[in-house]
């Protein structure tokens, strides 16, 4: 016998008894976006390499450990797609999208090459959002107020809102100098990630996951303490206008997120009931990214939801959504009552087209037929035998009580619908 293949470690397999949860909080998603003028827009999986080296950055772990790159047959280095803002802009560039202003989502899987654990997969998805062509903070407060409504569509809650600004590329160069000076000082205190960082990527450093470089994290200078003008001025509207709304919000000084084109505004939604993987939300400013992908300057702020993760919280906090998966399930033992079970549910179908029914194929008893109806978790179980085809009525039975009554064919469908 063959050997049987499996899938690729840390690249998961969803089923059938856990996509309608995904499915509704998909729908739920892309109702709020909506609700918000969002449009979606489509990208291939694979880009060039060099979009995601140029934007997200030679010197990150992603590009120096995690993309999934690969040689094609003319000799271009292709990759995965290891997130979705610069496949984004680079659709919206090359598709003249960026002529005005525009509000844009997308969903689907990521692809990085991670060591696998709870909340962080090789292949994941996440539901990204990006807008184009606004400049004041009155986008960043949109972005953050839709982000707390998808919660409470969601029923969501134990989900902190933190905040900061990376201010314009002078101010983090100035802080940048700094941050090094800081950090040569307890270069024996730091770990072997943040040393190979000293000198590239220092803010980085403040970044890091080890728990045992908080404290020395928490001691460095603050980029807030450095910030020029116009980040600060458009940082201290972005308070007052999440003050004016009520939503309460942390500021995170060491909050600089993991990619290099991020500028200005930044934030994260985290929750404490995932352990290490806490961020189920993050996002912010990158106003230079169009120019450094070789297009005309235009801001731009997004953010991206991890699926997996969003889930797993609905999950772990007992916020999951209702779902019922099928609406009826018809049973059919005898001759004739088989034949007339398929041409009973098509009328259903013409009748109701947003019903969920099941029609048993495949014969067997009544009993192991009920069984069947009664795994599928249908609301109702239409029971047809040789005795109803010739009186052309339905035995209908509510699974919940157990009661059953004897509908006319012709009335079922209004009997459904009620």
């Amino acid at each position: 016998m063959a050997e049987i293949i499996r899938s690729i470690r840390g690249m998961n397999d969803i089923l059938p008894d856990v996509t309608p949860y995904w499915q509704a909080v998909e729908k739920t998603l892309k109702d709020v976006l909506s609700g918000y003028g969002y449009q979606e827009i489509r990208f291939p999986i694979v880009e060039k390499t060099e979009l995601f080296c140029r934007s997200i950055g030679e010197v990150t772990d992603i590009v120096e450990k995690e993309m999934y790159t690969f040689e094609d047959r003319n000799g271009d280095y292709l990759t995965l797609r290891p997130e979705g803002t610069a496949g984004c802009v680079r659709a919206a560039m090359q598709n003249g999208l960026l002529n005005q202003t525009q509000r844009l989502w997308y969903m689907g899987p990521m692809f990085r090459h991670e060591r696998p654990q709870k909340g962080r997969y090789r292949q994941f998805h996440q539901i990204g959002v990006e807008a184009y062509g606004f400049s004041g903070p009155d986008i960043d407060a949109e972005m953050i107020l839709m982000t707390a409504r998808l919660w409470k569509r969601l029923n969501l809650t134990g989900l902190t809102l933190q905040i900061n600004s990376l201010g314009s590329t002078d101010a983090r160069l100035a802080y940048r100098d700094e941050l090094i000076t800081y950090f040569e000082a307890h270069k024996d205190e730091l770990d072997e990630d943040s040393q190979r960082r000293l000198q590239s990527n220092p803010l980085r450093i403040l970044d890091s996951k080890n728990p045992a470089m908080q404290a020395l994290n928490d001691a460095a200078p603050k980029l807030l303490d450095h910030l020029d003008n116009e980040s600060k001025q458009d940082f201290e509207a972005l308070c007052q206008i999440l003050d004016t709304t009520g939503l309460s919000y942390e500021i995170n000084p060491r909050l600089v997120r993991g990619l290099d084109y991020y500028g200005k505004t930044v934030f994260e939604w985290v929750t404490d009931h995932l352990g290490s993987q806490g961020t189920v939300c993050a996002g912010g400013r990158y106003d230079g990214l169009v120019a450094q992908l070789g297009g005309r300057g235009a801001t731009a702020i997004g953010f991206a939801i991890g699926l997996e993760r969003l889930i797993a919280l609905l999950d772990a906090t007992g916020a999951l959504p209702d779902v019922t998966d099928i609406d009826a399930y018809i049973v059919a033992v005898g001759e004739q009552a088989e034949k007339q079970a398929l041409l009973l549910a098509e009328q259903l179908r013409d009748a109701i087209p947003n019903l969920r029914l099941i029609t048993h194929c495949g014969g067997g008893s009544f009993k192991n037929q009920f069984k069947r109806a009664d795994r599928s978790g249908a609301r109702w179980t239409l029971i047809l035998g040789d005795d109803e085809i010739s009186q052309q009525v339905v035995g209908v039975k509510t699974m919940a009580t157990g009661e059953q009554e004897i509908i006319a064919w012709d009335a079922l469908a209004g009997y459904l619908k009620q």
